[in-house]
C-alpha cells in the first residue's frame, strides 16, 4: 500500500511543501530559438532542469525571451549523462551539423520534434554527414506524450512529461 502521509512518504512531503526537492544536476538543452523552446526552458526550470538554449545563429541567440537562460552557439563540451537535448525546429539548415555535434557528446537523451506522419529530416541530414547509423538511431522522433498538443505551451508540456516518464522508467499516459 502506498502512503499519502507526508511524514512517511518523501514524495508526498515534497508535494505538500514540507521538504525541498532534491537538487538536480539535470540539464535541458533546447536547440533553436522558437516559441516551443521558450516554454520548454521555462517549464523545465520549474521541474528542476538547468535550462540552456543552443542557437547557432548569433542574431537569433540574442532573442530577449531567452535572457534568463544560458545561451550558446555550439554544443558545450561539458554536456554529459544528465543532459536531455530537444531540437525544436526540424526545418533549420543547421539541423544535421548541430545533431552530429550533440551526438558526439555523452548526453542522456536526444529528440527532434516533428509530425510522425512526415519523413524525419534528421536522418538524411546525418547520413549525408557520415554519422553512423547507431548514432542516428539514438535520436527520438516523435517525442513527448501523445496528448494532441497543438500550441507551443502544450507541446512543451507533452515533451517534458515524456522526458520525465523516460527518466523515471515509466511509459507515460494513464496506465499504471
Amino acid at each position: 500500500m502506498v502512503s499519502n502521509d507526508p511524514a512517511t512518504d518523501p514524495a508526498c512531503a515534497v508535494a505538500h511543501g514540507d521538504v525541498a526537492p532534491e537538487r538536480s544536476d539535470r540539464v535541458l538543452v533546447a536547440v533553436f530559438s522558437s516559441p516551443v523552446a521558450e516554454h520548454l526552458l521555462r517549464y523545465g526550470t520549474d521541474l528542476g532542469f538547468r535550462g540552456l538554449l543552443l542557437e547557432p545563429d548569433k542574431e537569433r541567440a540574442d532573442d530577449p525571451r531567452f535572457a534568463p537562460f544560458e545561451v550558446v552557439t555550439e554544443p558545450p563540451g561539458g554536456l554529459g549523462a544528465a543532459a536531455d537535448v530537444v531540437v525544436t525546429d526540424h526545418h533549420r539548415a543547421e539541423l544535421g551539423p548541430v545533431l552530429r555535434d550533440v551526438l558526439a557528446l555523452p548526453v542522456r537523451w536526444v529528440g527532434v520534434m516533428g509530425n510522425p506522419r512526415h519523413p524525419a529530416p534528421h536522418v538524411p541530414a546525418l547520413t549525408e554527414l557520415g554519422v553512423p547509423a547507431d548514432d542516428i538511431a539514438r535520436v527520438h522522433r516523435p517525442i513527448g506524450l501523445n496528448i494532441g498538443s497543438r500550441t507551443p505551451p502544450e507541446i512543451a508540456i507533452a515533451t517534458l512529461a515524456g522526458l520525465l516518464a523516460d527518466r523515471n522508467g515509466r511509459p507515460g499516459g494513464f496506465e499504471f
